[in-house]
This record gives structure tokens, C-alpha cells and sequence, in this order.
């Protein structure tokens, strides 16, 4: 088995190189990128200042020697697979770049948004299973009651409602109408200037409607899939036989079935770290959190690919890693399996 995550290791670098390689090469050949942009932004300037004057004989506001000044400042001025392996030799280095809309490093920009993505991202997660296992479990032990029905329907509800629409709802209810919570950001202006206590309540109260819109979609697959695959086990002949032999029901839900249902849960566990640093850009964008996500998106808009190469290289080998974790939790719940 050593042997095979040692393996899985080494397969993580290729996978990369395949990826970055996509996307460097397309972040290339899509058009407004950032030396577009950079030569509009010089024609409105130049038309604004002049009565929309042009260069002689180009049509542009800049010279030819500004344009190769430009592409030389945004890397365009090599081939793609040039580009690509200064890229790819700075990246080894631990450099990422710089980016173009902040003037600072790739990597700097990237980790200013780690601790709000983990905060959200690890609370949603944790709470996730912990509130989902026990109740799957119940659901599956109590199927066909009330409770079963009851909770059905408010697990399908919050499904099919998606999270960013949710939020929208809840910040009219809870922040517009109400007035009990704040209406977005991760903290207040005034954080720093608030009492321990004080922090920690004006962090709950920004973080209780994000939470929630983060929560409500995987509540329905974890839960479900738990209720689904318990069931299963519990009509299997091993429970009966071990009914049978004197073993209490609790004993043969909670030491039997219960081991062997939560295989699928451990499968689908590794790709939830890249949701733990990812979170969702469109709930980050509702409650104007600055989170991993967010940025992501901003720097595709911006066409700011340094950050978009970033983003794609880690949440890339966060998934990479996340895989290898869940044959690792898949090894360690059913000792049956012994990967080869």
C-alpha cells in the first residue's frame, strides 16, 4: 500500500504541469488580455486629452517601442512554451509572480485571503459532518417517521435553493428588514478597536448568514448518502447474524453498519480541501467577503493571470493531495481494501 500513495505522489507533479500547461496556454490566446486593456486604457486617455487625436499613421495612442516596452512588462514578448518555462523555473523557485492589478507578488496577494477561505472553509466543513452523520444515522434508524419526513423536506428545500440565492434572501430578512445582522465583510471597521469579547461577537455575527449559505448544499448529499448506504448495511445478512447472536441494535448500527456506510462519505471527503481554501466565489460575492474565491474570480475578469496561474497551481494540488486523502480514510474505515 506504501508503495501506491508513493506512487500517487509522484504521478501530483505531471498532473500539474498538465493543467498549468492548459491553462498558461489559454490565459495566451484569449483575447482582452491585460496588453489590450493596457492599450485601450492609452487610447481613452489620449482621445480624452487630444479631441481623439491618433498616433501618426498607427491608430493608436502609443508608439510601436511603448508596445514591445508592454509586452516585454507583461511577458508577451516571448513564444508560449518560452513563457511558460521562465514560469514554471520562477514557480520552482517559489516565486509566483507579480501580479497586475496589485503591483505585488502573486504570493503575497494570495495569502492575505488563506485565513478568511480556512475560517469559512473549516467551520463549514466540520460542522458539515457533525451534524450530518448523526442525523443521517437517525434518518436511516427512524425511516419512514415523522422525523424522517420532516427533516426530507427541509434538507430538499435548502438543496434546491442555491446558496448565493439563499444569501440574498436571508441579508433582505436578517440585515435589511430586521437589522440584526450586518450586511456583508468578514469583520467591521471598527474590529481592532473592540474588547476580546466584543471581537469574537462581532465575528459570529458576520460569519452566521455566510455559514449558512455555505452548509446548505452539502446537507442534502452528506446526509443522504449516509441515510442510503446505512440502510443498505442494515438489511445485509452480517447485521442480522449479528442480531441474531445477541448483539443490541445500537451495538450493530454503531459498530457494523455504520463503519462500512461511511466509505462513500470518506471517497467524497478529500474533495472537500479544495472547497476548504476555494469556498464559493458567489457567496463571497454577496457578502463581500475576500476570500480565495473571490479573488479568483476578480483576477479572471481583470485579466490578471499572474493570480489566475496561482490560483489554478494551488487549488490544483489541493485537490491532487485531496484525492490521496480519501484513499487513505477509505483504507483506514474498510481494512478490506488494500490498494495495489
Amino acid at each position: 500500500m506504501k508503495e501506491y500513495f508513493f506512487k500517487r505522489l509522484l504521478l501530483i507533479p505531471p498532473t500539474l504541469l498538465g493543467v498549468t500547461i492548459i491553462v498558461f496556454a489559454i490565459t495566451r490566446l484569449v483575447p482582452g488580455g491585460p496588453l489590450e486593456r493596457a492599450i485601450m486604457e492609452s487610447q481613452m486617455m489620449d482621445a480624452s486629452s487630444s479631441g481623439f487625436s491618433q498616433s501618426a499613421g498607427q491608430g493608436m495612442a502609443i508608439s510601436e517601442a511603448q508596445l514591445e516596452q508592454l509586452k516585454a512588462y507583461y511577458g508577451f514578448d516571448k513564444p508560449v512554451i518560452e513563457s511558460y518555462l521562465i514560469w514554471t523555473g520562477k514557480v520552482l523557485t517559489g516565486d509566483l509572480g507579480a501580479s497586475y492589478r496589485y503591483n505585488e507578488p502573486v504570493w503575497d496577494v494570495i495569502k492575505a485571503r488563506f485565513p478568511v477561505s480556512i475560517y469559512y472553509g473549516l467551520i463549514t466543513l466540520v460542522l458539515t459532518y457533525l451534524v450530518c452523520i448523526p442525523l443521517g444515522v437517525l434518518k436511516a434508524v427512524r425511516h419512514r417517521t415523522a422525523v424522517d419526513t420532516f427533516s426530507s423536506i427541509l434538507i430538499f428545500i435548502g438543496y434546491a435553493i442555491p446558496g448565493y440565492a439563499l444569501g440574498s434572501l436571508l441579508l433582505l430578512y436578517f440585515s435589511v428588514r430586521l437589522e440584526w445582522l450586518p450586511m456583508g465583510g468578514f469583520v467591521s471597521f471598527t474590529f481592532e478597536d473592540k474588547t476580546l469579547s466584543g471581537q469574537i461577537l462581532d465575528l459570529l455575527e458576520h460569519s452566521a448568514l455566510p455559514l449558512i449559505c455555505y452548509m446548505v448544499g452539502s446537507f442534502a448529499l452528506v446526509t443522504l448518502l449516509l441515510k442510503n448506504h446505512l440502510m443498505d448495511n442494515l438489511a445485509a445478512d452480517y447485521v442480522r447474524t449479528a442480531i441474531a447472536k445477541g448483539v443490541s441494535f445500537r451495538q450493530s448500527v454503531l459498530k457494523h453498519a455504520l463503519r462500512n456506510s461511511l466509505i462513500p462519505i470518506a471517497t467524497t471527503f478529500g474533495q472537500n480541501i479544495t472547497l476548504l481554501v476555494g469556498g464559493s466565489f458567489l457567496i463571497e460575492s454577496i457578502f463581500d467577503i475576500d476570500g480565495f474565491g473571490l479573488l479568483g474570480l476578480t483576477s479572471i475578469l481583470d485579466r490578471d493571470y499572474p493570480v489566475v496561474m496561482g490560483v489554478v497551481l494551488l487549488s490544483s494540488l489541493l485537490l491532487l493531495i485531496g484525492n490521496i486523502l480519501s484513499d487513505i480514510l477509505v483504507a483506514l474505515v474498510d481494512p478490506r481494501i488494500r490498494f495495489q
